[in-house]
């Protein structure tokens, strides 16, 4: 076998094992064998695992965010909503995407940043990662096939403690709203 034969060889192999893994033949679930929220993972935008079954019993608002977005605003709302519930078991977690009009170009220790100085965030984030589209997160296309793709930056994804899908919130949504916090209300566990 020549020296090209080889290579192309060897890619096709690992396309092969790639989507191998992707359909969950080799432990990974994909999002059609997903059978929760809990089966997904991210990676923290602190690095390490942000794995979402250790959300198990609690509520998550998984939000995809962006820092040049006419709703970035809304990071203020998500803060009071994670501050306000937090301890009755809601975890608001942000996805910063720049899949909407290049609206995230920055890294993600310049995402954080922003984060932090502007609006005083403390709730987990993410990398960086597309929402929508072939290329997207696994979860998203588990939510999409649910609930459709997110059309723009903060819409808003709400999982079960039993991390079930319960609702998805387009981005004229706000935190403050009366239907959000209604559905919030109704899926925090009882304590």
């Amino acid at each position: 076998m020549d020296d090209k034969a080889g290579i192309v060889g060897r890619r096709a192999v690992l396309a092969l094992a790639g989507g191998l893994a992707m359909m969950g033949v080799m432990g990974l679930p994909g999002p059609a064998q997903a059978e929760n929220a809990h089966d997904f993972s991210f990676t923290a935008i602190e690095g390490g695992p942000l794995k979402l079954d250790g959300y198990r019993g609690k509520a998550v608002l998984v939000v995809n965010t962006a820092s040049m977005c006419g709703y970035t605003p809304q990071y203020k709302g998500l803060q009071e909503l994670w501050d306000k519930y937090r301890d009755r078991g809601l975890v608001v977690l942000g996805v910063p995407s720049n899949d909407f009009g290049g609206q995230e170009p920055g890294s993600d220790k310049e995402i954080k940043e922003f984060c932090e100085v502007n609006f005083a965030i403390d709730f987990p984030m993410t990398t960086k990662e597309p929402v929508k589209g072939g290329a997207a997160h696994p979860f998203y296309k588990w939510v999409t096939a649910q609930k459709g793709e997110p059309k723009w930056n903060f819409h808003k994804y709400l999982i079960g403690p039993d991390g079930s899908l319960v609702e998805a919130f387009s981005s004229k949504v706000t935190p403050d709203s009366t239907e959000l916090a209604t559905a919030i209300e109704q899926v925090l566990p009882k304590g």
